[in-house]
């Protein structure tokens, strides 16, 4: 398929290890954060007068004793910026009234703590419900994971930090890992270029090194910039040339980043669709039916490549899980494809590309079954083309099952 290993020390190290067993503390939310790391936990969700809850590898448990509302309040007010700290309170309709138009039912923030020495970063959002505060915490990493710790072949990485123009795409649903994998995309090209970079973010999580020669400037919506389109508008006088782009939700804000790789820089960016040719869609369709042509014209010259991303159980329980990826480059096919606005010849391009570095989700998939890393349910569950991967097994055609993932 490539010259990538998924047989890395990661993959490995993520099947022997087991998850610490701890006594949560929850007198503050720095050191039950603090216990939630050291369990392995991926997240923590927390509701007044009920026991936290943490997430590890996928799977959801309870965590430690229940916290008061009014805890929980004091709790979050500590470790929230002091612009938000007004809007935290133990009584939603209390607050309302304190502040009017001013309220918000939902924030979002991070902040960092050291955890056993090392510094941790988390990305919160607290909110609100049946009238109590709740919060769901990110743990993210207190440095950019390698490429191999992440699952991404190497090879995929340094090809996107040879590019010099033009619009890259993550896609995956929510908590399938596009924030590392654009993390570990953006180290990549600090360390191997001398670009200046710009990230508009909501909220930053990754902070990234700025290397011998690069220069980068991280900028989170909300407490540097107002939206990602005016991020994107005003650091295109920032003199870039690479922009990082945390997601694309809007129609402003897809038609600026898609001006920005046509004028030369190099455009990274996020959307919600589950494989390669759904992203080309689902850029297209922010945009007005009229318009279809223009955009798939520009799309089609300016798209350098999708990589499309799921986080699946591992085969093993309590285990690491697994990322399996789709990746689709430009070439004369998917262009051809993406002009006329044909998901399916983009499908097909994607299939008989691999001269071109194209490596298809089925590939993927097949490559973790015969490691022992999924199993053959979840393998069909997700495949694209589920009869090929059971022929390829040697078991017998199964239809998948149509159910909803468990993400982080």
């Amino acid at each position: 398929m490539n010259d990538f290993s998924l047989d890395s020390p990661s993959f490995e190290d993520g099947l022997s290890r087991k998850p610490i067993e701890v006594s949560p503390d929850s007198s503050t939310l720095v050191s039950l954060l603090a216990d939630a790391v050291r369990a392995e936990a991926s997240d923590l969700h927390l509701l007044g007068d009920q026991r936290p809850r943490i997430r590890v590898h996928g799977k959801l448990r309870p965590f430690g004793d229940a916290i008061s509302n009014d805890s929980l309040a004091s709790m979050l007010a500590n470790v929230c910026p002091p612009t938000q700290r007004d809007n935290i309170d133990a009584n939603a309709q209390e607050a309302m009234s304190r502040l009017g138009e001013a309220f918000s039912y939902d924030m979002d923030f991070s902040f960092e703590s050291t955890v056993d020495d090392a510094l941790q970063r988390y990305r919160v959002n607290v909110f609100y419900a049946h009238g109590r505060l709740g919060a769901c915490v990110r743990v993210i990493p207190g440095e950019v994971p390698s490429a191999q710790w992440a699952g991404l072949p190497q090879e995929v990485i340094n090809r996107v930090a040879g590019f010099r123009n033009g619009l890259i795409l993550v896609t995956g649903v929510t908590g399938s890992g596009k924030s590392t994998t654009l993390a570990v995309m953006l180290q990549q090209i600090i360390k191997q270029t001398t670009s200046r970079v710009i990230t508009i973010e909501e909220p930053i999580e990754y902070v990234h090194d700025y290397g011998d020669t690069a220069l980068i400037t991280q900028r989170e919506v909300g407490v540097d910039v107002a939206s990602f389109a005016a991020g994107l508008k005003y650091g295109l006088r920032q003199d870039p040339d690479v922009i990082l782009v945390g997601e694309i939700r809007d129609r402003e804000t897809a038609q600026m980043a898609l001006t920005a790789a046509e004028t030369g820089h190099l455009v990274l960016t996020t959307v919600h669709t589950r494989d390669a040719k759904g992203a080309v869609s689902r850029f297209t369709d922010l945009f007005p039916r009229e318009r279809s042509d223009e955009i798939c014209a520009q799309l089609a010259i300016n798209l350098r490549m999708v990589l499309s991303q799921h986080l699946l159980p591992n085969a093993q329980d309590g285990q690491k899980r697994v990322l399996a990826y789709e990746v689709m480059y430009s070439n004369l096919p998917v262009t051809s494809a993406i002009r006329s606005n044909n998901l399916v010849a983009i499908g097909d391009a994607i299939l008989t590309g691999k001269n071109d570095g194209m490596i298809t989700l089925d590939e993927v998939l097949i490559e973790h079954l015969q490691a022992g890393r999924l199993t053959l349910e979840t393998a069909l569950d997700y495949a694209t083309d589920p009869k090929r991967i059971s022929l390829r097994m040697n078991e017998p055609a199964q239809a998948p099952k149509r159910r909803q993932p468990m993400w982080a």
